[in-house]
């Protein structure tokens, strides 16, 4: 744990298991609710002192640590393959993502700005932005250095002291790397803290990280479950909550797609990180027409990814990050299969990895249609014409992301302003993200937005300021006796 710019000798630890073989990979201090209050009392201690700090300072801390992680990529690699089980090819992306996102947040450093209003009193009137003071951020394993880099980046630039817990599976790629990061940048103390804790105390810790009244925002990256209750509890306390949260994505693939480029789409955004991303393509929406080809083509593609060693990059299917995951993913297959879908790639698992999955023949009424699935499973679903497909793709009570694949660009961005989602994009997979854009979904998939300048609403609040020149009267003039 790293509170207060010290490390702190753990009261106890807890085990972090490589996914891969189920082996123990390293240990890391096990933080309980009076740890969780230290760190944020450290946090509220160096709000004001960080917040006073020129955006030049800030920004100039953002951008050393961006060259000490590109300094440091290989060990975060290095902590994303055996912590987090992803492919060394994933881990190579994502470890040279990070700088981007701390650089992107020293830029929005300089691009903090306010209003001057027009007013009828004779008075200057001023919007100011000011940052919000202690901000949690609670991170999820998927992808651990990029969400948690992204979760913070730009809370601190905009002025925010921060408190960070990263997943229980991921806590060093995720949390204590950014520590050591951020201790050598040579950060003041307590405006980064990072608190690591078991699964069995991830309550306590998270319930304190909410509602402790020196924290006034929350930036939450996870399950819709946990999310729902992170805002409702910060919405009772009157506090900012940006939750981005699961999804169940969908890939249009219109009648006159190009069939290569929509399976190579696909092809990535189903299997990517074994789907294990909230903006995965779960389901694939097809056109009638062209249904059966690309299912063969796409199904065929699936077979040739081969599932083993995460370092091996020709095995580009890690992983399951736990049994309780896999065990998830198996039920869904099996009801799907048990209810009448044809499996046409995969279907099996070995260990904690499962084969890249293709299904057709998808209902409503099966699991894999509207439930969450969160693993290397793709279902086709076809459709008549364009608004049936819509219609398919909204039928879910998530709005996260989503992809169009068509030759006509006009009539992508028809189909794409009719989804109920935060973002579509035409000719691409659902799986999409740039350190400056507005990230976020809509309905089921979250409340706020992460990235650029959008992240300055998140992680500020909006004073008015006026200066009067002209002279406050009571009683006003038209009411003086005459």
């Amino acid at each position: 744990m790293y509170i207060d710019g010290a490390w702190c000798a753990p009261g106890d630890t807890f085990p972090v298991i490589n996914p891969a073989d189920g082996a123990e990979w390293t240990q890391v201090a096990n933080a309980d609710r009076p740890v969780t209050v230290q760190a944020i009392e450290s946090a509220a201690a160096a709000a004001n002192g960080w917040a006073n700090l020129p955006h030049t300072e800030r920004a100039r801390y953002l951008l050393k640590a961006a060259d000490i992680v590109e300094a440091r990529r290989d060990d975060l690699v290095d902590s994303l393959v055996d912590e987090a089980g992803s492919w060394i090819g994933k881990a190579m992306f994502e470890s040279g993502y990070v700088p981007g996102i701390f650089r992107a947040a020293a830029a929005v450093a300089y691009q903090t700005s306010g209003e001057i209003l027009p007013s009828e009193h004779d008075k200057v009137s001023m919007v100011q932005r000011c940052s919000l003071g202690v901000v949690s951020v609670i991170s999820p394993w998927n992808f651990p250095a990029l969400l948690s880099a992204r979760g913070f980046a730009v809370a601190l630039a905009v002025g925010n002291s921060v408190v960070l817990k990263p997943s229980e599976e991921t806590p060093v790629s995720g949390g204590v790397f950014f520590a050591q990061v951020f201790e050598e940048a040579g950060l003041p103390p307590g405006v980064l803290n990072v608190v690591t804790c078991s699964r069995e105390r991830v309550t306590d810790v998270g319930e304190e990280l909410v509602s402790n009244p020196h924290v006034r925002g929350i930036s939450f990256t996870g399950s819709t479950a946990v999310g729902r209750e992170i805002a409702s509890r910060a919405g009772f306390l009157l506090k900012k909550a940006c939750v981005e949260l699961g999804g169940k994505d969908a890939l249009l693939i219109l009648d006159d797609a190009d069939l290569d480029r929509a399976v190579n789409a696909a092809t990535f955004g189903s299997f990517m990180h074994q789907g294990q991303i909230c903006m995965s393509v779960e389901r694939i929406i097809a056109a009638e027409s062209l249904a059966e080809e690309f299912s063969g083509r796409f199904a065929a593609n699936a077979r040739r990814l081969k599932s083993g060693n995460p370092r091996n990059l020709g095995c580009p299917i890690g992983p399951i990050i736990n049994e309780r995951q896999l065990e998830k993913i198996r039920t869904q297959v099996e009801d799907a299969r048990d209810r009448g879908a044809k499996v046409l790639a995969g279907g099996t698992s070995n260990g904690n990895f499962y084969d890249a999955t293709v299904l057709t023949e998808v209902t409503a009424d099966m699991q894999v249609y509207s439930v969450e699935t969160f693993g290397p499973v793709a279902a086709v679903i076809t459709a008549a014409d364009d608004d049936e497909a819509i219609a398919i793709a909204n039928d879910t009570e998530y709005g996260l992301s989503a992809g169009i694949i068509t030759a006509d660009e006009e009539r992508g961005l028809e189909v794409a302003r009719r989804l109920h989602t935060g973002m579509a994009h035409v000719n691409d997979s659902s799986v999409n993200d740039e350190p400056h854009v507005p990230f976020g979904g809509m309905k089921s998939s979250g409340l706020g937005r992460h990235g650029g300048r959008a992240s300055v609403d998140t992680f500020t609040e909006l004073r008015w300021i006026t200066l009067e020149r002209g002279g406050r009267h009571y009683p006003p003039p038209f009411l003086e006796p005459k």
